[in-house]
């Protein structure tokens, strides 16, 4: 995973170590007890490679650090890629669900778009026990999608197999993003307008910046949204134009769902008392132009 330091608009404003110093010498000070970590620089002087196993282990070391004080930015995890005999494999883990009935087909159709294969169907009561052997990509943010597609029941448990082969591309988040276009504040009567363009995970009056992953696409591709338009106040009234605004709760992630949420081009931005998702390259602009090179 990449640890890079905090370079959002809101930088500073709330940890007490935020340079690229500080950073570092936590790190190398976390190597000293955590023998597990591997910590690699970059190309740039401000941002490091951290190894580690797997996403939970990452998270617990970045919400030490935030604890602690720290201001950071992390990107998407990453799975350790080696080269056996020439060949370039990645990890391949053992996966097992434990679930109703009545889930089980939309499960299996969502593991095996992930390029799992089913080693095991068992039927015990009303509940299926299904056992897959998948690339530990494709775990990566499903523990998420198994649980809403399956009504918070289903219970699920994997642990590393063997290095195999290359499995290909995986189809991960179709869903894209909602993005700030312009920093402020956000206001109900904003959001309330753009409630059926996806699902939100900020409330109201929260203060956000341009480039700033604010809700999910209920589409593909990102939307740029203003979300800091403010209802114009003029003494005229239309009947019903003042009625309470019913805003959806907002999606709250914790650190290791934002981490598995994140797609390629966004980062986590954890402070000590906020954690937001934003695109790497802040401005629009910039964004087309880096996509259209690609």
């Amino acid at each position: 995973m990449l640890f890079t330091i905090n370079n959002s608009p809101f930088f500073g404003k709330d940890g007490k170590y935020v340079t690229s110093h500080h950073i570092y010498e936590r790190l190398q000070k976390e190597l000293d007890k955590n023998f597990a970590l591997r910590v690699v620089p970059t190309d740039s002087a401000d941002s490091w490679l951290v190894f580690g196993r797997g996403v939970l282990h990452l998270s617990v070391l970045i919400e030490t650090m935030r604890r602690e004080g720290y201001e950071l930015q992390v990107g998407q995890p990453q799975v350790i890629v080696k080269e056996i005999n020439g060949v370039k494999c990645e990890p391949v883990e053992q996966l097992t669900i434990n679930l109703p009935e009545e889930y089980s087909s939309r499960i299996i159709d969502m593991v095996t778009k992930r390029k799992g294969k089913m080693t095991m169907m068992e039927g015990k009561n009303d509940r299926m026990h299904l056992e897959f052997i998948i690339p530990s990509r494709g775990i990566i943010g499903l523990n998420n999608a198994v649980l809403t597609a399956s009504a918070g029941e289903a219970i699920m448990a994997h642990r590393f197999l063997e290095y195999q082969p290359w499995k290909g591309e995986i189809e991960k988040r179709l869903n894209g993003s909602i993005i700030v276009m312009e920093t402020g504040t956000a206001f109900a009567y904003a959001l309330n307008n753009l409630q059926s363009r996806g699902r939100f995970f900020i409330s109201p009056q929260e203060e956000v910046y341009a480039g700033q992953v604010v809700g999910e696409h209920s589409k593909e591709g990102d939307l740029v949204v203003n979300v800091t338009k403010s209802k114009k106040l003029t003494n005229m009234r239309a009947s019903g134009s003042d009625e309470k605004t019913a805003l959806a709760p907002p999606v709250v992630f914790s650190l290791e769902d934002a981490l598995e949420y994140i797609k390629a081009d966004e980062y986590v931005e954890i402070t000590p008392n906020y954690m937001r998702m934003r695109k790497i390259l802040l401005d629009e602009n910039e964004r087309k132009r880096h996509n259209k090179q690609n």
